[in-house]
């Protein structure tokens, strides 16, 4: 049976009640009056397991609500929640995530067709699982987990303004990546590394060094001005494009070495790369970047260059990841780190990956944790 509490330092009643699992679930009634949230806990529980038709839990939840807390309960159909929810958005993230974003919105509301256009307190984790079925024979697993991460945010953003009660995309797993299996996609070990190095201007050897002693992406690096690198605290601070994350990654000793080596301007907003900073103030868009460090690797021999129509980018199908690019500095990063002993919550905190599994388990990875590993990365 559901009951209520009042928890600790608050003056709010939480409801505790079963799901159709029997698992208890816990959610703050924003109530004082211990009667009103019973009812409230009463009601979650029936819509949790089940035991009323969506019209009849969508009549009594509204009378509920408007008597509690004196107002009607918020509708809108899928679409409408959609658009405001990226309205709301734009401000907050960079044109790319916004882009990428209502992209997913857009592919979801032609998945529902006509549901759409009904109430979003209507879609049910079965519709949910079923897009993300549909992605998954069209698309790659990344792109199809990128995709659901970002319906997830979409329907709790629904939650947490009331025109749901429950997050139907709560629980509805991402896939297990095997991309990297089919692909081959791979680390750049230290040689191979070195090797690119070898043949790369002065900026790109500090791009690389960046991205291997960092683990951070291609278009974030490119970003970086003077102003984000605290020498005197040994700390790179910087907001992730992609994630929009503040981290603080404690300077390696061997790229401190190289950011010694190097001519400090008077300006502190000036940037650390100027023509990939160029770039991508130009463009907005790292793929002019990325196609420099493929040149870079096929000097080496490590990747071969492929005419862009002949991969079918930009086409429905599936896309072969390369064996190596960028982004494997980051996998390097992890690689180094993991095998030097460095706990996998460490690992996940310093380069910057979204974990929802120690976001669980852990409330905080202390500095100087994340300079102990710092200091487990080779010398190039």
């Amino acid at each position: 049976m559901p009951y209520v509490y009042l928890a600790r330092n608050s003056k709010y009643f939480k409801a505790r009640y079963r799901d159709t699992s029997g698992k208890w679930r816990t959610q703050s009634t924003k109530l004082t009056n211990r009667a009103e949230a019973q009812d409230v806990a009463d009601l979650l529980e029936a819509i949790a397991t089940g035991k009323r038709s969506a019209h009849h839990i969508r009549t009594a939840f509204n009378s509920l609500y408007k008597e509690v807390y004196g107002q009607s309960l918020p509708t809108a159909t899928v679409r409408k929640f959609c658009a405001t929810w990226l309205e709301n958005l734009q401000p907050e993230v960079s044109q790319a995530t916004y882009d990428a974003y209502e992209k997913t919105s857009e592919v979801f509301c032609e998945f529902l067709g006509d549901r759409a256009d009904r109430d979003i307190l209507d879609i049910s984790r079965a519709d949910i699982v079923a897009f993300r079925n549909d992605l998954a024979k069209k698309k790659s697993t990344d792109t199809t987990n990128n995709r659901l991460k970002v319906i997830r945010m979409l329907f709790r953003a629904a939650k947490r303004d009331d025109y749901i009660s429950e997050n139907p995309a709560e629980f509805v797993e991402i896939l297990k990546n095997r991309d990297d299996e089919i692909s081959g996609r791979r680390a750049l070990t230290v040689s191979e590394i070195r090797a690119v190095l070898a043949v790369a201007d002065p900026e790109w050897q500090s791009l690389i060094k960046f991205g291997l002693y960092t683990g951070q992406r291609l278009g974030d690096l490119a970003g970086l001005t003077f102003a984000n690198i605290d020498l005197d605290q040994d700390i790179i601070r910087l907001v992730t494009g992609k994630t929009g994350k503040r981290l603080s990654i404690p300077i390696a000793g061997p790229l401190r070495q190289h950011l010694e080596s190097i001519s400090w301007p008077d300006d502190p907003k000036a940037p650390v790369h100027p023509r990939a900073f160029q770039t991508i103030s130009d463009t907005g868009r790292v793929v002019s970047l990325s196609n420099q460090f493929t040149e870079l690797l096929a000097q080496t021999g490590l990747r071969e260059i492929r005419n862009h129509q002949g991969r079918g980018i930009g086409r429905d199908a599936k896309r072969e990841r390369p064996q190596v690019s960028f982004h494997s500095l980051r996998h390097s990063a992890v690689s180094i780190l993991k095998a030097a002993g460095i706990p996998h919550a460490t690992v996940q905190e310093l380069i910057g990956h979204e974990s929802e599994a120690v976001s669980r388990h852990y409330t905080h990875v202390d500095q100087a944790a994340l300079k102990k590993a710092a200091e487990a990365f080779p010398k190039l």
